[in-house]
């Protein structure tokens, strides 16, 4: 198995930047697909973006589209999520996850290893 560790949270004004980062340990970094997800208080955990193993493409929310990206490091074991023009409903925790599938997903369900997450906290 993979354990995932995030870092990088914290409280950012409305249109500013964050980077997220998600360190792997254990298994073979490049067998996971890897993803981002939030969640908001009292909101269900949401799909945000996710990359391939090598890291040649990637898929996301429309939420997401035009303001995130995401990339991998596969030599350090990390990936990176750049959160770009910041609003107040990007608040959440952020959750990296890894997946074993083939077929990308945007189910949290198919997802078999998660962090322990970090808050963005996006003021006005």
């Amino acid at each position: 198995q993979v354990q995932l560790v995030e870092s990088g949270g914290g409280l950012v004004q409305a249109g500013g930047s964050l980077r997220l980062s998600c360190a792997a340990s254990g298994r073979t970094f490049t067998n996971y697909r890897v993803g981002w997800f939030r969640q908001a208080p009292g909101k269900e955990r949401e799909f945000v973006i996710a990359i391939s193993r090598s890291g040649g493409s990637m898929y996301s929310a429309d939420s997401a589209k035009g303001r995130f990206t995401i990339s991998r490091d596969n030599a350090k074991n990390t990936v990176y999520l750049q959160m770009n023009m910041l609003k107040r409903e990007d608040t959440a925790v952020y959750y990296c996850c890894a997946s074993e599938r083939r077929l990308p997903s945007v189910a949290a369900d198919d997802f078999d290893y998660w962090g322990q997450g970090t808050q963005v906290t996006v003021s006005s």
